[in-house]
C-alpha cells in the first residue's frame, strides 16, 4: 500500500487499513489501483472486490475505469457489493461516454 502522496509505502495491507478505518467510522472508502491509476487499462477487480467483502462500509473503485465494459462489469453480481467507480482520464479522452455509462447503471443499456 502507498501513502503520502504515493511516494511512501506501507506494511499494511489495504484489507488491513480499511479495517482500521471501519472501526474509526469512517463512512466510505476510495481504493485506488495506483499502478492502473490513468493508463485505462481497467478496474483491479480481483482486489477491489476483496476489499469490499472484507468490510461492512462501502468501497468505491478507483483507478483503470477504462470503457463501457468496465461499467458494465460493476453491474455484475460479484461486483454489486461495490458502491461505484470513479472515472477520470476515460471521460476526458473520450473513450468512456458518460450518457452511455449512466443508461447502463440505471438498468437502460
Amino acid at each position: 500500500m502507498a501513502v503520502e502522496g504515493w511516494a511512501e509505502t506501507s506494511e499494511l495491507t489495504a484489507v488491513d487499513l480499511a479495517r482500521r478505518f471501519e472501526d474509526a467510522g469512517v463512512a466510505a472508502i476510495v481504493y485506488t489501483d495506483i499502478d492502473r491509476d490513468g493508463i485505462l487499462s481497467g478496474i483491479n477487480w480481483e482486489s477491489t472486490i476483496e476489499l469490499a467483502e472484507a468490510v461492512s462500509i462501502p468501497v468505491i473503485a478507483s483507478g483503470g475505469l477504462a470503457s463501457i465494459a468496465d461499467v458494465v462489469r460493476l453491474k455484475m453480481p460479484n461486483a454489486a457489493r461495490l458502491e461505484g467507480a470513479i472515472s477520470g482520464r476515460a471521460l476526458y479522452d473520450g473513450s468512456l461516454d458518460a450518457a452511455e455509462a449512466l443508461r447502463v447503471l440505471s438498468g437502460e443499456g
